[in-house]
């Protein structure tokens, strides 16, 4: 089998830039086949501080900038921010990095609210960013998280890992079940 060769270098061989698109689409329908044949495990992938981490998609209602005004809560913890209203419903909006202990979040241009999928438990959670969406097969998951810098085991279900990539899960729903979470005022 021969070596790929670039797209760009074959910009003057139009023949052979065809049968290379052709090996490359092949090879990606080849793909695609694989992982459906196996299950796909979507998330979210999203940035604190210096660490990358994943929630599941089915845990996730949507992402959305940082609301403003928040209401701030009187009597509550620093770590919640304010309540806003979204579309007519409250929301409170909680800072999840310094909810970790790893100091606030400084606003910024990228700086999101993953807005929680829960019956029960309305809840925004500001990060620094959010990367989009990451799918991978059942086969890259492993039970065992990477260590992390924040400190949020208690939350890790596990990982995926591709290549040298660790990709760590954090559990929506372990976070807002918690009774540490569940306790807001001072």
């Amino acid at each position: 089998m021969q070596p790929a060769a670039s797209l760009k270098s074959l910009r003057d061989r139009p023949f052979e830039l065809l049968l290379e698109l052709e090996r490359r689409a092949k090879a990606a329908a080849a793909g695609a086949r694989d992982a459906a044949a196996g299950k796909t495990w979507i998330g979210v992938a999203f940035r604190i501080g210096g660490e990358t981490f994943l929630v599941a998609r089915d845990e996730t209602r949507e992402i959305m900038g940082v609301p403003a005004p928040l209401t701030r809560v009187p009597g509550s913890r620093e770590w919640i921010r304010g309540l806003a209203n979204v579309r007519g419903q409250l929301l409170p909006v909680i800072d999840l990095k310094q909810y970790l202990g790893s100091g606030a979040t400084q606003p910024g241009r990228n700086t999101r609210v993953i807005v929680v999928n829960h019956r029960e438990i309305p809840a925004g959670l500001i990060v620094d960013e959010v990367l989009g969406f990451r799918r991978f097969g059942d086969q890259e998951f492993h039970p065992e998280p990477p260590p992390t810098v924040i400190r949020c085991e208690r939350y890790m279900v596990g990982s995926f890992r591709r290549g040298t990539e660790g990709w760590p899960v954090f559990s929506l729903k372990k976070l807002v079940e918690s009774p540490a979470f569940l306790q807001g005022s001072t």
